[in-house]
């Protein structure tokens, strides 16, 4: 006679399956995190682009007081006050706001590439000194004495947790470089081409 009680442990299955539909807690520390970073990007911009974002009035109006404020430290509550309420919205309103920042920007999959290198090359000088021989070795033209004086107030402000003025400038001094070797590139190539039309030309003639 079969026992009613075989597999019986108490529990239904569904509570198993309630436990695993809920997110991890380094998933909910990676959103916390990326809505901050959101957050973060808004205080950034200027007052007018903010008051034309599609976001609740409470959150804009916490986004446009952190950026009144000049102390280091009232500022830093005030981002993280900006990150909580970011938290308190719903996924399609987070959506809206992330594809007007991407309006704007004008962000494509291939910049978005492009910005990450930077950073990451950026880092790398951070941690390496190799990676800054590198460069010298790629652009001569640089004035070593100033990018070793960048490179060593960016250590120092990851040090001393300060505000990422000289972190800031390297990665600008990286994707000015970026530029003017992609505009070189544009050159040599228009001179190939207008090159070729000239052979072309004096083979016709």
């Amino acid at each position: 006679m079969p026992n009613p009680n075989r597999g019986s442990c108490g529990f239904q299955s569904s509570e198993f399956e309630q436990e695993y539909d809920r997110p991890s807690k380094s998933q909910l520390k990676r959103e916390m995190t990326a809505l901050q970073k959101l957050g973060e990007e808004l205080i950034a911009e200027s007052r007018d682009r903010v008051k034309r974002v599609p976001m609740p009035e409470d959150v804009c109006d916490a986004i446009l007081e952190c950026q009144q404020i000049k102390d280091h430290e009232g500022r830093r509550r005030q981002t993280q006050y900006v990150g909580k309420k970011m938290r308190s919205l719903e996924p399609r309103e987070i959506a809206e706001i992330q594809k007007t920042l991407d309006s704007w920007r004008g962000l494509s999959k291939a910049d978005t590439a492009a910005m990450h290198a930077l950073e990451r090359h950026r880092d790398r000088l951070l941690k390496d000194d190799g990676a800054l021989t590198e460069l010298l070795a790629q652009h001569p033209e640089l004035d070593v004495q100033q990018v070793r004086t960048m490179i060593r107030n960016a250590r120092k402000e990851q040090a001393e947790n300060k505000p990422p003025k000289a972190y800031r400038e390297i990665f600008q001094l990286l994707k000015e470089l970026q530029k003017s070797s992609a505009h070189h590139g544009e050159d040599d190539g228009r001179q190939d081409d207008e090159n070729d039309s000239e052979d072309q030309y004096d083979e016709h003639n």
